[in-house]
């Protein structure tokens, strides 16, 4: 099978902020979306149109929205069930299976709002796992079958955009209470710092790890081991959980290097790191951490793939996870191939269940804002390279919704990342005068779960004042 990615899938995706969404540590955003269980605020059975003190209209699209806040309390929808809510134009793009994965990231919606009601469509504002702000768009046929659906980020606050150094510090550490901080001037590979809070003191990454993997095929493209449109291959053995969307294609399904390497980048797809890192080898991307100039690259030895760290916090927790960090380095690998590779893939109930902070200090990939600095600048070196042209583009899919003036910046690369209690922001942004400015942020909080609605804004405004300080 050919993968494909029709728009009309996209309308069940679900986005939890602006910044973190594609960050994802390994998960939407996250290696484990933690959430908060709140009490059911429906009731299928339920024969009035209210939920809490907001009225839902007595129309058919009322009833459909009635029946999917109960829903998401009772995952996985049986597909009968499904099938009897939804109409058939909606599940020829979006199977069942699809829709419970997108679900699963939610334990709960509580309805705050309704906007705009009419009697076949309306939108809801919710409040997911009683963090997350989201508008929930639902549209039913003549039928009263459910034949649109999408969740959206609600609008965001506007981010606080610092005009001093102090006030970006005082923002970001607002955040958590370990923080690092590196802004630097880049030119011709060197990293030159403007700005600094602990910037050569490593830090859990989250998804931030994929810049790496990212470096290594680059590495490999340009030795001719690999091509950009060679076909991979999704397997069990490769599939992880969200975020990402590949996980929810069928065994067999043909992705080429290039379509892998940008879902991995702009979608935080796990299941494209694992399967890039499977092309290439583990050493190859520990190579890579090395090669770019990593202060400490044992800390990420043996390098995790995000399906090994599922493993490892989910299953068995804690147990299996301290008989891993007990090991060597040698005993680590060996568990690896032998255990926890043949282990299955946890559930998505078990990633939504995981809510607080599990060893984020010793379990993990992680890098100082420094040794990011230096694969931006590695990649940047590669992506001159005209048969690694791709590099670039891929970088500048997703800007991780820093907002800087086009017509003062003409380029913005990001990755971030987060799991509980971490949550990392990492940009490369060039001027249209051709100046280039690094900005990393890495916080960490060991004890709780960091609110990345509302850190991702405070973070997000202390970078775009970094950025504009930087180049003033």
């Amino acid at each position: 099978m050919v993968n494909t990615r029709s728009a009309a899938a996209a309308v069940a995706a679900v986005v939890f902020t602006a910044a973190a969404a594609a960050c994802s540590g390994t998960a939407p955003k996250s290696a484990g979306p933690g959430t908060t269980p709140v009490p059911s605020t429906a009731s299928a059975a339920s024969a009035t149109p209210t939920v809490g003190v907001v009225r839902l209209p007595s129309s058919a699209v009322g009833a459909q929205a009635r029946w999917l806040l109960a829903a998401v309390t009772h995952l996985p929808i049986p597909a009968a069930t499904v099938t009897a809510h939804f109409d058939k134009t909606f599940l020829a793009q979006v199977t069942p299976s699809e829709l419970n994965s997108v679900l699963g990231k939610v334990t709960s919606l509580t309805l705050d709002a309704v906007a705009s009601p009419e009697p076949s469509a309306l939108v809801m504002k919710v409040t997911a796992d009683g963090r997350t702000q989201l508008n929930v768009s639902l549209q039913v046929d003549s039928s009263g079958l459910i034949s649109g659906l999408l969740l959206q980020p609600a609008a965001a606050a506007t981010p606080t955009v610092p005009t001093s150094w102090s006030g970006v510090e005082s923002q970001i550490r607002s955040v958590a209470p370990q923080v690092r901080l590196l802004v630097a001037s880049v030119s011709g590979g060197t990293c030159r710092p403007i700005q600094a809070i602990g910037a050569t003191t490593a830090a859990p990454l989250g998804s931030a790890f994929k810049l790496y993997v990212l470096d290594a095929l680059a590495r490999a493209i340009a030795a001719g081991t690999v091509s950009w449109n060679q076909q991979l291959t999704v397997t069990s053995q490769v599939k992880s959980l969200p975020s990402g969307e590949l996980q929810n294609d069928p065994d067999g399904t043909k992705v080429s290097v290039r379509q892998t390497a940008a879902d991995m980048i702009s979608l935080s797809d796990n299941t494209a790191a694992n399967m890039l890192i499977a092309l290439l080898g583990r050493a190859a991307v520990e190579a890579a951490a090395r090669d770019t100039g990593m202060a400490d690259p044992g800390l990420d030895v043996p390098f995790l793939t995000t399906r090994e760290l599922f493993v490892l916090k989910l299953d068995d927790w804690p147990r299996l996870a301290q008989r891993y960090l007990a090991l060597s380095a040698a005993g680590r690998s060996a568990l690896l191939a032998g255990t926890i590779d043949r282990d299955p893939l946890p559930a998505l109930s078990a990633a939504t269940a995981w809510a607080a902070p599990r060893d984020i200090d010793s379990l993990e990939w992680f890098a100082s804002p420094t040794d990011i600095c230096h694969v931006y600048a590695s990649l940047a070196a590669l992506a001159r390279q005209p048969k690694l042209a791709p590099v670039a583009s891929i970088l500048e899919i997703n800007n991780g919704g820093v907002g800087l003036n086009p017509s003062q910046w003409r380029s913005v690369w990001f990755k971030g990342g987060s799991e509980p209690g971490v949550l990392t922001l990492n940009y490369l942004a060039t001027t249209t005068s051709g100046r280039t400015y690094l900005v990393s942020v890495l916080t960490q909080n060991p004890a709780a779960a960091i609110s990345e609605t509302s850190a991702a804004t405070t973070l997000l405004g202390a970078v775009k004042g970094a950025f504009q300080l930087a180049a003033a």
